[in-house]
């Protein structure tokens, strides 16, 4: 049933945030890095171009709110209730599309990028599931912003049967996540080059996300792992900087 009511739509958004926060409130989060001021929560840093598959926005959206993020949403009527979600978790959003009748949309990013993190799913709005579109590529490039591959992973979750095979947590089960390296995209690609680079990041993505998975399901072990919980950046508010090693 298609809702047409920004009134019913910010009902039913805030129904089901309340609902999805019940529920993602009971689950164990680890977190595997392999740069840890990747993380906004140990900002301030970046800022970068996080990518991770549509299936998992959840997990992001409940764990990183108010982190000085803008998110990209479909224009579908199915991202609306995402949208409320998103705006009341302290999230930044762009409606629109990395693919066809996209440049607004991406051009908009791009002002939001000089200032703030951007999250992309790169396979969304409709497919093909888990195959990156160019347009993070693109992106990054222009910036000059690393992108970061997020991994998500929960054990024996749900999954609707929508084309991405979208991930439902199931209660008090366990949540991994592994976040990649920054991963830098030179200016000025040509198509062909945007093409190696995409293929590239791609399977960085594709990488993380089998090792989360494995991971939550204990297929593997890993000894860097660290707890996660529900966190919001700190000095969200403050310019971000290139983050640099500690001293």
């Amino acid at each position: 049933m298609k809702i047409n009511s920004p009134t019913a739509n910010e009902a039913l958004g805030v129904g089901v945030q309340w609902s999805i926060y019940a529920l993602m409130s009971t689950l164990r989060y680890r977190v595997a890095y392999a740069e840890p001021c990747v993380d906004p929560v140990h900002g301030p840093a970046g800022p970068y171009l996080f990518v991770f598959w549509h299936e998992n926005i959840l997990l992001p959206l409940y764990l990183r709110p108010n982190c000085g993020v803008t998110m990209l949403l479909s224009r579908h009527r199915d991202a609306d209730v995402l949208e409320v979600i998103a705006r009341r978790s302290g999230f930044g959003f762009v409606r629109g599309s990395t693919g066809r009748g996209g440049v607004a949309a991406l051009k908009t990013l791009a002002a939001e990028g000089r200032h703030r993190h951007l999250a992309i799913t790169p396979d969304g709005p409709r497919g093909p599931r888990r195959q990156l579109a160019p347009g993070p590529i693109y992106l990054a490039s222009k910036l000059g912003v690393p992108i970061v591959a997020l991994g998500f992973g929960c054990k024996q979750p749900w999954r609707l049967s929508s084309w991405d095979r979208f991930v439902i947590p199931r209660p008090f089960s366990t949540a991994r996540v592994v976040m990649s390296e920054p991963l830098h995209v030179p200016a000025g690609l040509n198509r062909a080059g945007l093409e190696r680079r995409r293929v590239q990041v791609e399977r960085v993505l594709v990488d993380v996300n089998e090792q989360a998975e494995a991971w939550a399901e204990g297929r593997v072990s890993r000894s860097d792992g660290l707890a996660c919980r529900r966190q919001a950046a700190p000095n969200v508010h403050e310019s971000l900087q290139t983050c640099r090693p500690a001293a």
